[in-house]
């Protein structure tokens, strides 16, 4: 973990003054005027309206100071960005028109193999059918891009599609080609859309970096580094600082994109979950979502805990992290001959495999971050030539951890991991010998320590294996369900490789300088989200007519819930993953491209579920951008909605939920349903046959939900229903959460 999902993870609960004294930036929504709904004025007209609404004092700026007004946004709300005082904006408030205003929040990024394992081949399945994405466009929202690096070349790739409206910023103009074919940033004329952090340079190439031969870090995960689509055009939002990314310029660049012509946009950062008529992304995705954009995002890095999740509407397809079935492995011998396996991507050139004493700071130690071995806290001469035990945290990163055990004369580390994350562990390109191992581990070590007068170890380094028949496994950070927003969509959406994921980085993190060909290995839901963000293009590509809620659904009916043992998929205990933790499953490529049925989400159905979420009028209208009446709407539950998966809260009387199937698959084909019941649900589905005439007809089915078996306490207990025909088969998952009736 790089020590700039730390930072980001710490900035991202606060609001971020402007470094003015009593001025902050507010996101500010304001009634459509009139005149927009009626003749779609011009879009000076619509900044004259919002410009309406400031102080005439500020309206126009005097030279040398900051504009007020930052954004008139067009197309993601009616509304603005400028920098106020709370005094301004409570004058604002009484102006006819005003809806709300708050102050902006600083969002977090959610911080080679993966094709091979995802089951991506040259020339054959869904790389051959959808034609490497060919002809899509994916937006990435994000700390900008490298682009001389190799995976942004454009060699074998077509012009943009005729309809690509957008442009490369700043010193970009001449650094961009058929590859990447937009680059700008925000806020507006601020720098370059050059990546300073690396992220946005490796989600970039995730989602559809070309074929880059030997790529690898240190010698380890050695192999051809590509994107999950490879031929899809990228644009390159830059919207992150050093301290975060605001959600003004996140929404910022949601607006540029829809005018510039994306397809996809991927986004691998958020805040935490919000009602969605006030989270910029939720408001920015269902505008995009409207015009056939889909919107892929992180679900956020705060598992294994539960609702902990961001980046939840039912318009977003809200990404999980899973393990790859490749390790990089390194084993640490103790003195008594046991031996524990970690993970390392440190290179084992001339590297000194004799036992050393080993070394734990957090005795006699002053300093509260010597257990962490935080820059400047290892004054111990002892250290010197020893293996020193260092626990993860502290705000450190295992590159500042192993730099202060060099510069204290260590001659090697071992990271113990906290508890909650179990069997997830992560590499990193260490400066001196060193892995990562289990807490559980970890502690074994620490207590041979205690009883040995002289204890040692040595460390070894594997290399790259492969074949891990646990994997996918869900990582032990990666945020869990149910939804805070809306309970009654079940999300995760859907899970895919986050974990030690090898794609390019701006910089060497082995300090070469004499190659443009500089890959990382970093791990988070920022890493799983480019790779269904590159699964979106690969469909789009081969169903262009496909809705993003139709894609989405191909991709959650599909997924498979088994791991390579044929086992359930585990979590970070290595026992059966929740429900709330995987959603419908790990991305299956192989027959997401032809998933038989869809759920599609008509957009008309939004109206009657928000309405359903107890949102007052204007706060639908906050969303929709428009007048709204919910009391002349027929609001429904949210499980009504149509979605490709359930989740209700059941109490003593029965529910029963409709669903909508469109055919994409053979023209006449029958379909049978099978249920697995929640243990103590009875699940009823009439018709328990479907029989289609004729591809895109829409069949309707019915579900209820009664529960079987009085019990007092609550709890989640989980099944799925699947719809089966001679070739296809189209599950969806089912989660209940039981009401508790014991008594206070």
């Amino acid at each position: 973990m790089k020590i700039f999902f730390v930072i980001f993870g710490i900035l991202g609960c606060f609001t971020w003054p402007s470094m003015q004294s009593d001025l902050e930036t507010y996101i500010v929504q304001v009634e459509s005027p009139e005149s927009q709904i009626s003749t779609q004025s011009s879009r000076m007209d619509l900044e004259n309206w919002y410009k309406s609404f400031l102080p005439k004092t500020i309206a126009t700026s005097s030279s040398g100071e900051k504009p007020r007004l930052i954004y008139s946004y067009h197309n993601v709300i009616s509304g603005f960005a400028a920098r106020l005082s709370a005094k301004q904006v409570k004058e604002m408030e009484k102006k006819p028109g005003f809806i709300s205003a708050w102050p902006q929040r600083i969002l977090s990024l959610h911080t080679t193999h993966t094709p091979s394992f995802l089951g991506l081949q040259q020339n054959v399945g869904l790389w051959r059918d959808a034609n490497y994405g060919k002809g899509v466009i994916i937006g990435v929202i994000d700390t900008g891009i490298d682009p001389d690096h190799p995976s942004f070349s454009d060699k074998g790739m077509p012009p943009p599609p005729a309809k690509w409206k957008g442009k490369c910023e700043s010193n970009f103009t001449k650094k961009c080609n058929n590859k990447l074919i937009g680059a700008r940033t925000f806020p507006l004329g601020s720098d370059s859309p050059i990546d300073e952090a690396g992220h946005g340079t490796h989600t970039a190439s995730t989602a559809a970096g070309g074929f880059v031969k030997g790529a690898n870090v240190n010698g380890n995960a050695k192999g051809t580094a590509v994107g999950v689509a490879p031929l899809a055009h990228l644009a390159m939002y830059k919207v992150c600082q050093s301290f975060g990314c605001d959600d003004s310029d996140v929404l910022a660049a949601m607006d540029a994109a829809i005018d510039d012509g994306v397809d996809i946009l991927s986004i691998s950062l958020g805040g935490s979950s919000r009602s969605f008529y006030q989270d910029p992304i939720a408001l920015g995705a269902y505008s995009a979502a409207q015009r056939g954009i889909l919107v892929s995002c992180s679900a956020a890095n705060n598992g294994p805990y539960e609702s902990t999740l961001s980046n939840d509407a039912p318009w977003i397809m809200t990404v999980g992290a899973s393990t790859l079935d490749r390790k990089l492995k390194a084993t640490v011998t103790l003195g008594n001959q046991k031996v524990f396996e970690g993970e390392s991507a440190f290179h084992p050139n001339d590297h000194n495999s004799a036992f050393s004493p080993l070394f734990d700071p957090s005795l006699n130690a002053t300093d509260f971050d010597s257990p962490y071995c935080g820059t400047g806290t290892l004054n111990d001469p002892e250290i010197k030539g020893k293996i020193v035990i260092c626990m993860v945290g502290g705000g450190y990163s295992m590159t500042q951890q192993g730099q202060a055990v060099k510069d204290a004369g260590g001659v090697g580390m071992i990271v113990v991991s906290t508890a909650d994350y179990g069997v997830t562990m992560f590499v990193d390109a260490h400066v001196l010998p060193a892995l990562y191992i289990t807490y559980k581990d970890g502690m074994e070590i620490l207590d041979y320590m205690n009883k040995t007068s002289k204890p040692t170890a040595k460390i070894l380094f594997q290399g790259t294996i492969i074949g891990d028949k646990d994997a996918p496994v869900v990582a032990a950070f990666s945020s869990r369900g149910p939804s805070l927003a809306s309970p009654g969509i079940l999300k995760p959406d859907i899970i895919g490789p986050g974990v030690n994921i090898l794609a390019a980085w701006p910089t060497s993190v082995e300090n070469k300088t004499n190659t443009k060909s500089t890959f990382n290995i970093i791990s988070g839901t920022s890493m799983s989200c480019p790779h269904l963000s590159g699964v979106a293009a690969l469909l789009k590509s081969s169903h262009p007519t496909w809705s993003p809620s139709a894609i989405k659904s191909a991709i959650m009916t599909t997924a498979y819930t088994v791991n390579f043992a044929n086992d359930p998929i585990l979590d970070e205990r290595l026992l059966p993953a929740n429900i709330f933790a995987i959603g419908a499953g790990h991305v299956n490529l192989s027959r997401a491209n032809d998933p038989g049925l869809i759920y599609d989400t008509p957009f008309k159905d939004y109206l009657p579920y928000l309405c359903g979420l107890n949102y007052t009028n204007r706060q639908v209208g906050n969303l929709l951008q428009r007048k709204v009446d919910c009391r002349e709407v027929k609001s429904i539950p949210e499980a009504q909605l149509n979605y490709p998966s359930f989740s209700i809260t059941l109490g003593e009387v029965s529910q029963t939920y409709t669903r909508t199937v469109t055919n994409v698959g053979e023209a006449k084909s029958s379909y049978s349903v099978e249920v697995a019941s929640p243990p103590g649900i009875s699940v009823t589905v009439k018709p328990s046959t479907l029989k289609f005439s004729k591809l895109n007809q829409k069949l309707k089915y019915k579900v209820t939900f009664t529960k079987r078996v009085n019990r007092t306490n609550g709890g989640v207990i989980e099944g799925f229903l699947k719809w089966t025909s001679e070739k296809h088969s189209v599950r969806s998952p089912i989660a209940v959460v039981l009401e508790s009736t014991i008594g206070f």
